[in-house]
C-alpha cells in the first residue's frame, strides 16, 4: 500500500512537493486554510465601472523557479511566459537619463564607466557569480543538503569565503568602485528584510536571487498573472490524484498517533499520515504541533520584513518618459533610487528596525505586468504595474499610510507621461502581508536571509546532515516552507528538495 502523505499549506512549495510525491507513488492530501490554493502566489479582483480586473496580491514576477521543476511538473505546457529582452533601466536622484543595465558585460562595463564612473571589474563579477550560481543550481537539481565542505571543494576557499560566508559589503568592494554600482547590486541583500550589508553571509543573497533558470537568471512574466502558476499546478495535481481540502482549518497535529485534526467545510475530520510536510511558515508549524520550545526557537529568529507593494491600474497603456530603442522597452524592469551613497542605502534599510518609523525612501522596483501581458496578447487595452519597495514598518496597514502611497505615486509619475490614466491603486504593507499570508512579522521569506539563517543554517532540523528538511526532532514530520533553504519567492525549490529527501529516506 502506498504511503500516506499529508501536506499542510497549498502554496508553491506544498504544490510542488505534492506533484513529485504523487508521481512517485505516494498518496498525497493537501490541507489549505483558504478557499483557494496559491499561498502568496495568488490574485484579488477589483471591480471598476462594472468591469473586473485581476491583480497579483502577493508575488508579481517569476524568477527563482528552476527550469526542471517548470518542465517536470507540467507547468511549461500550461503557461505562456515572457521575459523582456530589453535592458533594465536605473534612475538615481537628479539623473536626466536612466542608466542602461545591458546584459552584455562589455556593454554594461562601458555604460557604468560613463554614467557612474565605475572602474571595477564587472566581467569578473559576472563570471564568479555564474560559478556560484552553477554550484547552487547543481545542488538544487540533485537535492543535495547544502554544506560548506562541498562549496570549498567545488568553488575553492577564496570564492566560498567571498560569496557564501562573507558579507555583501566586502563582496561589493572587491569588484566595484562606485557607490551607485554597489547600491544597485546591494538591492537583493534587503530582499527578505532589513539586513545589513555588513552581516556575515549576506553576500550569498546576491547569487541566490539570480539562481532561477527558467529565464537564465532573469525575471519574467506569466500571461494574465503569476497566480496562473499555482492555479494550473492545482489542476495538474488534481488530475494526478492529489486530494485537496481547501477552506479547512487545522486544529492540531497529534505527533504520537500521526493524526491531523481539522475542520473542513463538511465538518470535523481526522486523517492519519505516514509522513507530514509543513509547507507553511515555521511559526504556524510549531504552533500546530503545540511545542513551546519550538515556538520559542522560531520566535527568536530574525523575522522582520520591510517589503511594500503598490499595485496600479491604468485605463490606457502607460507612456514612459524614458524608453530605449527596443521593442520590449515598455515592459523593461525599472529601478528608481532615492539614495546616492552606500551609507545612505544602509541607513535607509536598517531604519525600520526602530519602532515609530513608517517609511524611509530607498529604492523602488517597477514590474510592468500589463505591458508584458500585452506582448503575449495584443488585444489587451488596460495596463497595470506593481511597484515593490522596502523600508516600511510592520506597524500599519496600507489603508493607514495614504501619505506613503501618495509619495510613491508622485515619484513614479515623474517618469510617466499619462498619470491621469491611473484609475486605481492599492498599497500593501508588511502588516497586510502578515495578516493576509501569515508571514511572521511581514517577512516574505518567513525569516530574513542573514547570518545563522542562510545556506546550511536555513533548516529547522535537529539532524540537518541526515535529514535537512526534517522538522526539529520529529521522525515523520518535514518542513519546506519559505523559511527553509534556499529561500522563498515563487520557486518551489524547497518543496522539490524536501520531496526528494523524503523519497530517498523511504528507499
Amino acid at each position: 500500500m502506498s504511503r500516506k502523505i499529508i501536506i499542510i499549506g497549498a502554496g508553491i512549495n506544498g504544490l510542488v512537493a505534492a506533484n513529485y510525491l504523487q508521481r512517485n507513488g505516494y498518496q498525497v492530501s493537501i490541507i489549505e486554510s483558504k478557499a483557494k490554493v496559491g499561498g502568496a502566489c495568488t490574485s484579488e479582483t477589483v471591480t471598476l465601472s462594472g468591469k473586473d480586473y485581476r491583480y497579483a496580491s502577493g508575488a508579481s514576477v517569476l524568477g527563482l523557479m528552476q527550469r526542471f521543476i517548470f518542465e517536470e511538473t507540467g507547468l511549461s505546457k500550461k503557461l505562456k511566459t515572457f521575459v523582456p529582452e530589453s535592458p533594465k533601466l536605473v534612475f538615481f536622484p537628479n539623473d536626466s537619463e536612466p542608466t542602461i543595465i545591458y546584459r552584455n558585460p562589455k556593454d554594461l562595463d562601458r555604460e557604468l564607466r560613463d554614467k557612474w564612473g565605475e572602474q571595477g571589474n564587472i566581467e569578473a563579477f559576472r563570471e564568479d557569480e555564474s560559478r556560484v550560481i552553477d554550484f547552487l543550481q547543481t545542488g538544487y537539481r540533485d537535492a543535495v543538503t547544502p554544506n560548506l565542505e562541498d562549496a570549498r571543494s567545488i568553488l575553492g576557499e577564496a570564492l566560498t569565503n567571498l560569496w557564501i560566508t562573507g558579507d555583501a559589503k566586502n563582496l561589493l568592494d572587491h569588484y566595484f568602485t562606485s557607490d551607485k554600482a554597489k547600491i544597485y547590486m546591494a538591492m537583493t541583500v534587503a530582499e527578505s528584510g532589513p539586513v545589513s550589508i555588513r552581516e556575515k553571509s549576506s553576500a550569498l543573497t546576491i547569487p541566490i536571487m539570480d539562481s532561477g533558470s527558467i529565464f537564465s537568471g532573469y525575471y519574467g512574466f506569466v500571461y494574465e498573472g503569476i497566480w496562473q502558476v499555482t492555479e494550473e499546478l492545482e489542476k495538474i495535481n488534481r488530475a494526478l490524484g492529489v486530494n485537496f481540502y481547501t477552506s479547512s482549518k487545522v486544529l492540531n497535529v497529534d505527533t504520537k498517533t500521526n493524526r491531523v485534526n481539522f475542520i473542513s467545510p463538511t465538518g470535523e475530520e481526522k486523517k492519519i499520515f505516514d509522513q507530514l510536510i509543513f509547507a507553511t511558515d515555521p511559526l504556524t508549524a510549531s504552533q500546530l504541533v503545540n511545542n513551546s520550545e519550538h515556538i520559542e526557537k522560531v520566535s527568536d529568529k530574525k523575522l522582520l520584513g520591510s517589503s511594500g507593494k503598490l499595485n496600479l491600474l491604468f485605463k490606457q497603456p502607460i507612456q514612459w518618459k524614458h524608453n530605449i530603442d527596443h521593442p520590449d522597452s515598455d515592459a523593461s524592469f525599472r529601478f528608481i533610487f532615492s539614495v546616492e551613497t552606500l551609507e545612505e542605502f544602509e541607513q535607509a534599510t536598517m531604519s525600520v528596525c526602530d519602532h515609530g518609523v513608517d517609511y524611509v525612501p530607498g529604492f523602488m522596483q517597477i514590474y510592468c505586468e500589463g505591458a508584458a501581458s500585452k506582448k503575449m496578447n495584443k488585444n489587451l487595452n488596460h495596463d497595470r504595474i506593481a511597484v515593490f519597495f522596502k523600508n516600511l514598518s510592520l506597524d500599519k496597514r496600507g489603508e493607514d499610510l495614504s501619505i506613503v502611497s501618495e509619495e510613491i505615486q508622485d515619484k513614479l509619475f515623474e517618469n510617466i507621461l499619462n498619470p491621469e490614466d491611473c484609475i486605481w491603486t492599492n498599497l500593501v504593507t508588511p502588516k497586510n502581508l502578515q495578516e493576509t499570508f501569515y508571514f511572521p512579522q511581514g517577512n516574505i521569506d518567513h525569516i530574513a536571509l542573514t547570518h545563522k539563517q542562510m545556506y546550511f543554517d536555513r533548516t529547522f532540523s535537529f539532524d540537518p546532515e541526515n535529514n535537512f528538511y526534517g522538522f526539529f526532532n520529529y521522525e515523520d514530520i518535514f518542513y519546506c516552507g519559505a523559511g527553509s533553504y534556499p529561500c522563498g519567492s515563487i520557486a518551489g525549490t524547497p518543496g522539490y528538495m524536501c520531496s526528494q529527501q523524503l523519497i530517498r529516506l523511504d528507499q
